[in-house]
């Protein structure tokens, strides 16, 4: 009896493992398939010679036995623009690959696309081939391509804190230089410098884009031109073309102005720096400083919309929106003077604990507080945003060389902006401007807005349009802000 149940044991042990042995051996059969994530990997669009961000895609084994992929390989071989890199293992050929019964593999592609003479983008494609039991699968591969003016920083300038790199546009320090926009040019691995004496001219339609390092730096003496239209702004932006990085935060530095020239921008949509512009005097208050912003959006920056020191600025017709830390932040004192502006921020990474729109006068070095004059404007304009006060105003009081005036103002703020204060005129406090989106940075006025023909018609009397570019009076007062609703 006992040798009998032995002998069934065995039988039966026996079976199993040869049963396991088969279940474990690669899958032969001639109509076995992969199956994979997508069909197709598509990059848009890469500006040449700089590489792409990483995509991916799996391949999944969809039996409960291993199936043994014979080769992998990149139709261009060694010479493709395409990378790939299979589980950890970068190549261009690949044998043997072994997927698991129901199991799958990563597959990481990267591309670099070599320049050439066209100006529009143009498409590049590859595809990875799969053979498996006899069967060919593909994955197409393609990249839209884009030749530039490409600024890369050569120069390093040491201070005591910090290294700033930058590349010079010209060596003639007298140099009128001009940007058009037949190819975009794209500013790497520091500031481009528009150097004294120096005038940059940007005409309608260029793009302009940075990557995370850099920025735009006019130093003292000179000046910036920027002549967009409303049918062709001029735009600064981030280096990334793809979907993820349309409205993302901190891609790049900033537009860096100084003291000494006479800068002028219109109709330029600046958007996902860390500060969009960034206005100061670096040596002598005296010298004349002077930016005139008009009809246009500064947007999605991780730190400040604008931040000004000790500065000449005047502008109507301007967004300033969904920053991290201030919209607007008029410092140290300088004369500023702006009309039918929106200053909205609804910061949605992260928190934010600072108001949309700040206001000094002085600077505290240790630990004395030293002023600068100051002569503020801000007239038909709209302060708001998702915290309960977006106004702050941080004067000494002493000071009878600065002055400040709210005129026509719809404000989210507590009490203390009232219209019984002499810098407050007709404010207008914690009404809904009703904007039309503000998730997505649209900032026109839409029915039941209290900015409503709220506007003093004589602010206007030289701006006869909006940022639209429609009529600024269209019934009996000019709208708050930079959009009349129409």
């Amino acid at each position: 009896m006992n040798s009998r149940i032995s002998i069934l044991i065995i039988s039966f042990l026996y079976l199993v493992s040869q049963t396991s042995c088969k279940k474990d051996e690669p899958i032969t059969d001639s109509g076995t398939q992969l199956s994979f994530s997508t069909d197709s990997i598509l990059f848009d669009t890469v500006f040449v010679t700089i590489g792409s961000v990483t995509k991916n895609f799996k391949i999944y084994n969809t039996y409960d036995r291993p199936l043994k992929i014979s080769n992998i390989h990149l139709g261009g071989g060694p010479n493709s623009n395409f990378r790939v890199n299979i589980d950890g293992t970068a190549g261009t050929n690949f044998t043997d690959v072994e997927i698991r019964g129901g199991d799958s593999a990563w597959v990481f592609v990267e591309v670099t696309v070599d320049p050439n003479s066209q100006t529009l983008p143009y498409v590049i494609q590859d595809s990875l081939t799969f053979e498996t039991n006899g069967n060919q699968q593909k994955v197409i591969l393609a990249a839209w391509g884009q030749n530039a003016h490409f600024i890369v920083a050569d120069r390093k300038l040491t201070t005591a804190n910090t290294v700033i790199r930058y590349a010079l546009l010209d060596t003639n320090l007298n140099a009128n230089i001009t940007w058009d926009n037949t190819l975009p040019y794209v500013v790497y691995g520091g500031y481009a410098v528009v150097d004294s004496s120096q005038t940059l001219t940007i005409n309608a339609g260029t793009q302009i884009r940075f990557n995370n390092s850099a920025g735009l730096w006019v130093y003292k003496g000179g000046s910036l031109k920027v002549k967009g239209t409303k049918q062709d702004p001029v735009v600064f932006q981030g280096l990334r073309r793809e979907i993820f990085y349309v409205d993302e935060p901190g891609q790049w530095d900033r537009i860096w102005i100084n003291d000494g020239g006479t800068n002028e921008i219109d109709f330029a949509i600046i958007k996902n720096g860390f500060i969009g512009l960034q206005t100061e005097t670096i040596s002598d208050p005296a010298l004349a400083t002077s930016l005139k912003i008009t009809n246009t959006i500064v947007k999605n920056m991780s730190g400040f919309g604008m931040l000004a020191r000790t500065f000449n600025s005047t502008g109507w017709n301007n967004v300033f929106a969904n920053c991290g830390q201030y919209c607007a932040a008029f410092s140290i004192g300088g004369t500023y003077d702006f009309t039918n502006c929106t200053f909205a921020n609804y910061w949605s990474n992260g928190q934010r604990s600072t108001p949309a729109f700040y206001l000094n006068n002085y600077a505290t070095v240790n630990g004395v507080d030293q002023h600068a004059p100051m002569n503020a404007k801000f007239k038909n304009c709209i302060i708001y945003g998702s915290n309960d006060n977006e106004l702050e105003v941080d004067m000494i009081k002493t000071s009878p060389d600065s002055v400040y005036n709210f005129s026509n103002l719809l404000v989210k703020a507590d009490n203390k902006h009232e219209t019984g204060n002499p810098n407050y005129v007709k404010v207008i406090r914690n009404a809904d401007p009703n904007f039309k989106d503000q998730a997505n940075n649209d900032y026109h006025l839409e029915n039941g807005s209290a900015a409503w023909n709220k506007g003093d018609a004589a602010f206007v009397n030289t701006i006869l349009l909006d940022l639209d570019a429609v009529p600024r009076i269209v019934d009996s007062l000019p709208d708050l802000g930079a959009y009349e609703k129409q």
